[in-house]
């Protein structure tokens, strides 16, 4: 389930910062020098306003940085804070120098005019939208003080500015019509000149003198369609008509993430030589930076997603749908290299190609493919889109499930619409799945049947993508049978015949979310092959399969996290890992021995590594990173010398004003033993001796690899609001991360498995005893979660009625047996297709146990977690006599993390507005 990530962004305070060669723009100073220009502002001065303002601090991370295949550039796709879209850039690690290759006024020669006229226009219209959106929001907070503001001064403008295009309309349409009558006038008299009957003549004169009467009289002369109907069109619009047509103007002319500049999309590196391919609105483009020159590859309506070049370089690979297509640079000839799979008409299962992975040396592909028949599909089935998918959570996906409507209110009468929905009780339709090892031939050959075929039917079952050795000639892949608890990694001989092996099986506890990781990777030489298992120390960690022995060993010992592998060195002896060995809130990046296992740390230990990736030779690496001090930038790293440069600056030095206060690390020892994180924001004169009104934030569920105190995310609520409110109203703020939480080991990540909410809410009353001890008064403390935080508040306040004083409960799943059944299934407890045996773990029987003032928090239009969750533990409340210590704030127009009606700061408004109510001021 999506957490309630609001992320802001802060200027980067890097010293040392140089500034990659880009478009012209206004000169920006460094960071380092705009953190002693720019100074925090007074507590008192700070509002929810200014920190949530209608145009966000942060600027975009750094994506896809990838270094050439020789090492030397490393290339990445990026725009300073204000610009639209992410283009080109490319370091060059040996003279120091970064380029900007691409921009708009580059990439707009191979564009009609219209479309960069309209992606300037479009921008422009953005930049007033959101110059207006926070106008709109500082006169509502100055009319609340009580100063004298006109508040519709700004839909009296537009209305205004609606009014003169209609009258220039109605002006242009009467002219157009004077016109038009002025030239049958013409044709009429000049008819009138030839040699017509006498009839026709008269005829002719009798309507023209009426006309001519008519007009004499003082009005126009009269046409077909004129009348009291039209008379009354051309009337002055009231004024409610002309707000319902402002409103459908403004919905017309808001500018969404279409209308502006994209940037490049993706690129490619060649194998052999430092040029690559990118790709730019579905059209590909070829860059060499020695020549610095850009070369279109294609030039068409289509969309295609890049893949990369030949093994020989001697042309580039796309998709089109799940089609790979091979394109030559000399004689531009194209072939379809996974070309669909033909079967006799006596042939039991025909499969249809869903995925394909190519080998590096291009010669050999896996194709998973999905049985297609209406049998096992049914109606609505999609798993065949999804199954191959296993990594990046979710995984199976839904084949089968049912059909829920979310209503839609903002038209006059509401309507709904319909949204797929798998839940734990419905009947499973998983498409049978094989899996063909073929040669990339260019000339037919008999098509071979799949090396390994798995049945579908009511079963859940996922795969993960299959991995080729560098030389191409093994393969491996691994799946997950939920109802059987049962996974199986394979090893396969390329071959378009020979049958995989299984070379690793567990039954049982494995570990749920293992499933999402455990994708395995050869290393360069093929003679290993590393998987990420948690069946030794209970952590997420490399285990390192000799292909030749069938041997399983553990590379790294101790209890942390170490579940992505991000390469190895070309010699196979070192491996690159990233691992919360050093801190619990942070992943770094580490160079790892094959044989021993040590670990070496690359990249500073104080930051947080996002993304990292390290060049084909092993020398180099680049990362995201950053933390609460100085917020992500992208770094590139010399491993040996250990030299470090940052290459962007990402965030508006405005942050610098309103962040006022920095966390501080704290932990505490839960009653099984536990080691449980937190961070707290003290404000200015705490003293451990203080009774101070506090704050809780917790989420307390699975999330694959993140988790709430990391050390740098700004997360909306826990971080950004919490801050506030020490900085404004005294309140010591908390976010811990209970068991249930990501990237703590087993203990934590299956926590919640049959007993969802007890472990959060135990470790919670541990919490409130250290309480004192943190300068809090245990009577005044309020707890606040979204997402499964909402359901945890709910459950804890539900369950320990007395524990805390107020409680906001943001989105929660009530109900889980109403939740996704790839997460509630796999998180939550063993499901039974026959009836919704989830239900057990309803909060809807426990609500009448409220004592402490909740308000319930939901978007209407929620389709992760339903809206009608929130409305049936509402229900619930009120039945059992709840009304006057139970409130809603509902957007009418919100998603899952709203952003409808109710925009970041209303929400933390109402927040900030409720626990001053009941937890009071601090003293």
């Amino acid at each position: 389930m999506a957490s309630h990530w609001l992320v802001f962004g802060l200027a980067a305070c890097l010293v040392g910062f140089s500034a990659p060669q880009q478009a012209p723009q206004a000169a920006r100073p460094k960071a380092a020098e705009v953190k002693h220009q720019i100074q925090p502002m007074r507590a008192e001065d700070l509002t929810l306003e200014k920190l949530y303002r209608s145009r966000p601090y942060s600027g975009q991370q750094a994506r896809g940085a990838t270094f050439s295949h020789q090492g030397r550039y490393l290339a990445y796709l990026w725009n300073p804070f204000g610009e639209n879209g992410a283009d080109l850039y490319i370091h060059d690690t040996q003279t120091g120098q970064t380029k900007r290759v691409t921009s708009m006024d580059v990439l707009k020669v191979y564009d009609p005019p219209e479309i960069t006229d309209r992606f300037t226009k479009k921008a422009g219209e953005r930049e007033k939208q959101i110059d207006e959106a926070q106008a709109k929001v500082d006169a509502q907070a100055a009319y609340l003080l009580g100063a004298n503001i006109d508040l519709d001064k700004w839909d009296k403008a537009a209305i205004e500015q609606l009014k003169k295009e209609d009258a220039d309309k109605k002006a242009k349409a009467e002219a157009e019509r004077q016109k038009a009558e002025a030239e049958r006038k013409a044709k009429e008299q000049e008819g009138q000149k030839d040699q017509q009957s006498q009839q026709g003549q008269a005829q002719g004169q009798g309507q023209a003198q009426g006309q001519d009467e008519r007009a004499a009289a003082g009005g126009p002369p009269r046409r077909v369609g004129d009348g009291p109907g039209r008379q009354a069109q051309n009337q002055e619009k009231e004024m409610w008509e002309w707000r319902d047509e402002l409103k459908k103007r403004q919905e017309k002319d808001s500018v969404k993430p279409s209308d502006l500049y994209p940037g490049v999309s993706n690129f490619e590196w060649a194998h052999n030589s430092d040029e690559l391919i990118f790709a730019y609105r579905g059209d590909f483009y070829r860059y060499a930076p020695a020549s610095g020159s850009i070369e279109r590859l294609t030039n068409t309506d289509r969309t295609g997603r890049l893949v990369g070049y030949t093994p020989g370089d001697d042309g580039y690979l796309y998709m089109d749908g799940v089609g790979i297509y091979k394109v030559n640079f000399n004689n531009g000839r194209q072939i379809q290299l996974n070309r669909a799979l033909v079967f006799a008409d006596d042939v039991e299962k025909k499969y249809a190609v869903q995925s394909t992975e190519l080998s590096e040396d291009g010669k050999w592909m896996a194709i998973s493919a999905t049985q297609q028949d209406e049998s096992a599909t049914g109606a609505g089935g999609r798993g065949g889109q999804m199954m191959q998918q296993l990594q990046g959570g979710g995984g199976a996906g839904a084949r089968g499930g049912r059909q829920v409507q979310i209503m839609d209110f903002t038209k006059r009468f509401s309507e709904s619409r319909t949204v797929q929905r798998e839940v734990s009780d419905d009947r499973l339709r998983t498409q049978a799945t094989g899996i063909f090892i073929r040669r990339v031939d260019e000339n037919p050959s008999r098509q071979q049947g799949p090396v390994i075929a798995f049945e579908g039917g009511d079963v859940w079952f996922e795969k993960t993508p299959i991995s080729f050795s560098k030389d191409g000639t093994k393969y491996a892949f691994a799946t997950w049978e939920r109802e059987k608890e049962l996974l199986k990694v394979y090893l396969g001989n390329t071959s378009e015949t020979d049958k995989p092996e299984v070379i690793i099986e567990r039954k049982g506890d494995v570990g749920h979310e293992v499933v999402s990781t455990l994708a395995p990777k050869f290393t360069p030489d093929g003679n290993t092959l590393v998987v990420v298992l948690d069946d030794v120390a209970k952590f997420r960690q490399p285990m390192a399969f000799d292909v030749e022995t069938k041997s399983l060993r553990p590379i790294v010992k101790g209890n942390f996290e170490a579940h992505t592998i991000m390469g190895f060195s070309p010699d196979s002896k070192f491996m690159f890992l990233l691992a919360n060995k050093i801190d619990p809130a942070a992943m770094h990046l580490f160079k790892v021995g094959m044989a021993a296992g040590d670990m070496e740390l690359v990249g500073s230990r104080d930051d947080y590594h996002r993304s990292p990736v390290v060049s084909q030779n092993g020398a180099k690496a680049a990362m995201n990173a950053g933390n609460w001090m100085k917020r992500n930038e992208l770094y590139v790293i010399d491993i040996a010398s250990k030299n470090v440069k940052v290459l962007t600056d990402s965030y508006d030095p405005e942050w610098h004003r309103v962040h006022l206060m920095r966390p501080e690390r704290f932990s505490y020892t839960n009653r099984h033993g536990d080691k449980i994180e937190g961070y707290m924001f003290k404000p200015k004169g705490w003293n451990a001796s203080d009774r101070r009104p506090s704050i809780v934030y917790v989420y307390g569920g699975p999330l694959g690899d993140r988790h709430s105190v990391e050390i740098d995310s700004f997360q909306g609520t826990g971080y950004l609001f919490g801050m506030y409110m020490a900085a404004k109203h005294g309140y010591v703020t908390i976010t811990i991360d209970p068991r249930g939480q990501s990237n703590y080991g087993r203990r934590f990540s299956d926590a919640n498995w049959e007993q969802p909410g007890l472990p959060q809410t135990e470790d919670l009353e541990d919490l409130m005893k250290k309480m004192p001890g943190y300068g809090v008064d245990t009577k005044r403390v309020g707890l606040t979660g979204w997402s499964f935080g909402g359901f945890q508040t709910q459950y804890t306040m539900y369950t320990k009625p007395d524990l805390f004083a107020a409680g906001i409960a943001g989105a929660g799943p009530t109900e889980w047996e109403n939740y996704n059944n790839w997460y509630a299934g796999r998180t939550i407890g063993k499901v039974d297709r026959s009836k919704p045996v989830l239900k057990k773990h309803s909060l809807i029987p426990l609500a009448k146990n409220l004592r402490k003032p909740l308000l319930l928090v939901h978007g209407m239009v929620d389709d992760n977690v339903l809206y009608q969750d929130t409305v049936n533990v509402y229900r619930a409340l009120l039945e059992s006599g709840k009304e006057s210590i139970v409130d809603l704030l509902l957007d009418p127009e919100g998603g899952h993390g709203l952003g409808g009606a109710i925009k970041t700061r209303g929400q933390h408004k109402k927040f900030e507005a409720f626990f001053l109510q009941h937890l009071g001021r601090a003293k």
